[in-house]
């Protein structure tokens, strides 16, 4: 078993931590807490840079080691780094568990030293019919990030 966490942190008041776990070379399942968003939805992606230097805008495109369109996080056609929506309730805190058959934690796509974002707006899952659509789901600003450590 590979476990990972990424502590989310942020200038807007958005923090929480992210965990993931995975078991050989299974599905990878992603469990957290998010607090200080707005209630909706809100794009949640891995990112291709462990970069937080300059905040949130230095952690680079989405995880796209195949060279895909983005896309929904069932979509055989997506980014590894695309894992969709989190819901954030009327208390601006968002609790979920994703189960994963495209991140890894071991391999040449590994996940670890790369970054894990939300953003302050929907993900529209490639759908939109815009150039914006296919490669970053319309999510808008980069709002809370952390990059993805391994854990004990």
């Amino acid at each position: 078993m590979v476990k990972a966490v990424a502590v989310l942190e942020s200038n807007q008041g958005v923090s929480g931590s992210i965990f993931f776990s995975q078991n050989g070379n299974g599905p990878t399942i992603i469990t957290g807490n998010i607090s200080g968003l707005k209630a909706g939805l809100h794009g949640f992606h891995v990112h291709a840079l462990g970069d937080t230097t300059n905040g949130c805008l230095s952690t680079g495109p989405h995880f796209n080691p195949e060279g895909k369109d983005h896309g929904a996080p069932d979509d055989e056609n997506r980014h590894v780094g695309d894992l969709g929506n989190v819901v954030a309730g009327d208390d601006g805190t968002a609790t979920f568990s994703i189960i994963d058959k495209q991140i890894s934690l071991v391999g040449p796509n590994s996940v670890l030293g790369r970054s894990i974002v939300v953003h302050a707006d929907p993900d529209d899952l490639g759908r939109g019919g815009t150039e914006l659509s296919l490669t970053t789901g319309n999510a808008g600003e980069r709002i809370g990030c952390g990059v993805i450590g391994l854990q004990e």
